[in-house]
């Protein structure tokens, strides 16, 4: 599929999806959504990473286009907000580790699709915040129930009080970044731990990742059970019985995602 506001490229089992609206600060627009959502969808089974980045210098997504958002009728508003919610559910219902390499501006929209990848890395540069109250909305693509779950819910209640900016060095004093990198560096970063997760077994990240997901907001006896089940299911798998055999003779295993 041909893209206009996103590209995608492959470089063996990692894909990289770069928001390209450089001119408007890669801003979402529902074109733009909408080919993230295809994307997304596009992902073959070859596929084991994703990283999520911005084009140009200045932003990996500067929030949701403002000039295509002004005049939406309540309507109109409910399916923007409908269709960002899908994009960003299917992202985050993927079972492969996805990697938001902020390089620039991630606010409004930007910050919520950085926040629907499993974690964060960013650029000396980048800022990020929910600063939709200083346009008399609030956030409408799940950055308010995200940011909760990633920061708790005081510091995400000030974030999106305030609407305030922070700068990459805070994100990461306040858990929402996991690493702050030079701004030439962080893609380069994003790789080598992608590279490190292709060494492991996908199906055994894959259940993993639901497993970490699944058992978030169950108390921990509901939680260990799904960890429990999520253990003896990849039993009997390919993966299980290559990654033992290749521990006991000492070689690196080959995995196969069977």
């Amino acid at each position: 599929m041909a893209y206009e506001n996103i590209r995608l490229e492959h470089d063996g089992a990692v894909a990289t999806l770069t928001i390209d609206r450089p001119k408007a600060l890669n801003a979402l627009n529902n074109k733009t959504l909408q080919e993230l959502e295809a994307a997304v969808r596009s992902l073959s089974s070859e596929t084991r990473v994703l990283i999520i980045t911005g084009g140009g210098e200045k932003a990996f997504v500067a929030g949701a286009d403002i000039a295509e958002m002004a005049s939406l009728s309540e309507s109109q508003a409910q399916e923007f907000a409908a269709l960002g919610h899908r994009a960003f559910a299917l992202l985050e219902s993927l079972s492969i580790p996805t990697i938001a390499a902020v390089n620039g501006f991630a606010l409004g929209g930007g910050c919520e699709l950085a926040l629907a990848c499993d974690f964060i890395y960013a650029s000396e540069k980048a800022q990020l915040g929910l600063p939709e109250v200083g346009l008399g909305v609030i956030p409408g693509f799940g950055g308010t129930q995200r940011l909760t779950r990633a920061v708790g819910r005081a510091r995400a209640k000030e974030l999106v009080f305030t609407g305030a900016r922070i700068d990459a060095a805070k994100a990461k004093e306040i858990g929402l970044v996991l690493e702050v990198l030079p701004a030439d560096g962080l893609l380069a970063h994003c790789r080598a731990v992608a590279a490190k997760m292709l060494k492991n077994g996908p199906l055994a990240i894959g259940k993993a990742k639901r497993v970490i997901e699944q058992g978030a907001d169950k108390d921990l006896t509901e939680a260990n059970t799904l960890e429990r089940q999520g253990f003896a299911e990849l039993f009997g798998s390919e993966d299980q019985r290559e990654g033992m055999k290749a521990f006991l003779e000492k070689r690196p295993a080959v995995f196969t995602g069977k």
